[in-house]
């Protein structure tokens, strides 16, 4: 296996044990929901269906981009890609630079088109990858290769500068950003990987025309402990901790994204409640990875559906408690915080 292939292996290995965790939180226990003991609904008229970028799914969730680039991915990539075509949910790739460097790689992404014909599927390279530009050709192989619905740019500078041989140049990304906005006839969705976009930065992203943006702030995987864990480091390193909680990064967001571009949330999303809390705070679509990617690492296809089903089960109850019939009903006023003593 080749170094590439070896990264994306330890990469799914580690983060799927659990054992890159932050020990800080996203932030959702400091708000309870505002019980409604007058709902006046009928609890069998909610839906759970939500709308983004201009397509309409089945609940408000968004499979964050895993994995791809090793053979090990293919197995992986089947069970959700399926998952994904059943149950309408969009579903992201993990990053296909690999793919770049090695065409022999690209049917461990492809698979997904292949078990998901009329899924939304989003292709996904870094940042970094944009700073001298991608060929035409690159594009149209990214694209071409899954039959994608949207490209996702991941940012990742803190997982990148803790890395081994990892980019150290983060200069032109935000120009490579803004000529891909222009070339590509689909959305360009942006996101961080776990360190949390900032209020100025998502001002930036939405300057270069990007049509939603991912805040996957800290609180679920830390990139930068998974490369320390990498880096057989024996000790804490403060990168481990580094990154804007997601709560922080979503409510500092939510006013500046209104009717300019879509918000998701992800980082540290681990069940209905969070996905609810989220929606709240303004995010159109909640996305979550590890969970995912761990039931499915030990219990597949019926594992992962089970999961599902209890999350949206318990996101109707959410809804109903609140008097909500519908997803876009959630806002902040059935949010308090809570009083820590």
């Amino acid at each position: 296996m080749d170094d590439t292939g070896k990264r994306k292996k330890d990469h799914i290995d580690i983060t799927a044990r659990g054992k890159a965790g932050y020990h800080k939180t996203a932030g959702f226990e400091q708000y309870d929901f505002v019980h409604n003991a007058l709902p006046e609904i009928n609890f069998d008229d909610i839906t759970c269906e939500t709308r983004f970028l201009n397509r309409w799914f089945g609940f408000p969730l968004f499979i964050s981009s895993m994995t791809g680039g090793h053979q090990d991915a293919v197995a992986v990539n089947t069970v959700i890609a399926a998952f994904c075509e059943r149950y309408n949910l969009p579903f992201g790739v993990g990053s296909q630079r690999a793919m770049l460097e090695d065409s022999s790689l690209e049917a461990t992404y492809s698979v997904v088109r292949k078990e998901a014909p009329s899924a939304f599927i989003a292709s996904n390279i870094g940042g970094a990858q944009l700073i001298d530009g991608l060929s035409s050709d690159q594009i149209r192989l990214l694209v071409d290769s899954i039959r994608a619905d949207a490209v996702i740019v991941h940012l990742n500078p803190l997982q990148e500068l803790r890395q081994k041989s990892g980019s150290r140049n983060f200069s032109g990304i935000r120009e490579g950003i803004r000529t891909l906005a222009g070339e590509v006839e689909m959305p360009v969705i942006v996101k961080e990987t776990g360190a949390g976009l900032s209020s100025g930065v998502i001002e930036q992203l939405i300057d270069c025309g990007v049509s939603a943006v991912d805040v996957a702030g800290s609180g679920g995987t830390s990139w930068g402990k998974v490369e320390n864990i990498r880096n057989e480091l024996q000790e804490p390193h403060f990168t481990d901790e580094w990154g804007i909680p997601t709560v922080d990064a979503l409510l500092s967001s939510k006013d500046r994204v209104e009717n300019r571009c879509e918000l998701i949330a992800s980082g540290g999303i681990r069940g209905s409640e969070d996905i609810a809390k989220s929606l709240c705070m303004g995010a159109v679509i909640a996305a979550t990875a590890q969970p995912v990617l761990q039931v499915v690492r030990e219990k597949g296809y019926e594992g992962l559906e089970k999961m599902y089903r209890r999350w949206e089960e318990e996101f109707r109850i959410i809804l109903c408690l609140l008097g909500c019939e519908r997803p876009t009903d959630l806002d902040m006023i059935h949010l308090r915080r809570v009083n820590f003593r």
